[in-house]
């Protein structure tokens, strides 16, 4: 339990910006509340607000943490690192000073686009583990004008040097005189495995983006920009790890 102690579930609710707490007590009198699994209809309810798992109309509420979850926009260059002793450029300088932060993941420095930055060990490992098969999203401009034919065998999957892989899913977005746009969903962490599939189908990467993990998307944010995660996609992240 947290120091804190045990706290009206209306508080709660207010306190993560679900609702005003008149307008809490009218969710939770709905039954639009759960709280470890089961719905709520009693108003006083009091509980963890560091250890109970929230629910309104289905979607987690996460629990309120001193921790930040941050969105980077990782520019091409950089080094998905906190320090170089070569001197080259890191996702410190992208950080709020004095913030040590774990990386959720890496892109190579070739490779920008989403990265998730964090102060949350737990959920940093959960993020990264094989069992929790976090989806991500990319964006390839290939050399080569990919045809259908590739297009089809990508997606029944190939044989890479350790061992096959198969995207979820593949769209091709755009052909041109000597380049092709595909937008790639999957699962697998392994090492540069976008540009190595394109390697091996005879399209090498250009330029590459990842443009999502699993619900949070890049949208509209700039090179070297960040944001915090916001409380519906925070949410979304604690359920797929388990936390």
């Amino acid at each position: 339990m947290s120091e804190a102690g045990p706290v009206r579930l209306q508080k709660v609710l207010a306190a993560a910006g679900v609702a005003s707490r008149r307008a809490a007590e009218e969710l939770i009198a709905a039954g639009q509340v759960e709280v470890d699994g089961r719905v709520v209809t009693e108003q006083g309810l009091r509980v963890d607000p560091a250890t109970a798992v929230i629910r309104v109309d289905g979607a987690r509420i996460p629990p309120q943490r001193a921790r930040l979850y941050l969105v980077l926009n990782k520019p091409r260059g950089v080094l998905s690192a906190m320090e170089d002793d070569r001197g080259r450029p890191t996702l410190a300088g992208y950080v709020p000073s004095g913030q040590r932060l774990f990386h959720v993941g890496r892109l190579d420095a070739d490779t920008e686009g989403l990265l998730l930055l964090t102060n949350d060990g737990d959920f940093a490992q959960r993020m990264t583990h094989p069992s929790f098969e976090v989806s991500k999203t990319y964006l390839a401009e290939v050399s080569g004008v990919v045809s259908d034919a590739t297009l089809k065998r990508l997606r029944g999957g190939i044989e890479l040097d350790d061992g096959p892989i198969r995207p979820d899913a593949v769209k091709l977005v755009q052909r041109g005189a000597d380049r092709s746009l595909v937008r790639v969903v999957l699962h697998s962490g392994r090492n540069r495995i976008v540009r190595r599939m394109f390697d091996a189908l005879g399209h090498p990467v250009r330029k590459l983006s990842r443009l999502a993990i699993g619900p949070v998307k890049l949208g509209s944010l700039r090179p070297g920009e960040t944001r915090e995660l916001s409380r519906e996609e925070l949410g979304a992240l604690l359920d797929l790890t388990g936390l």
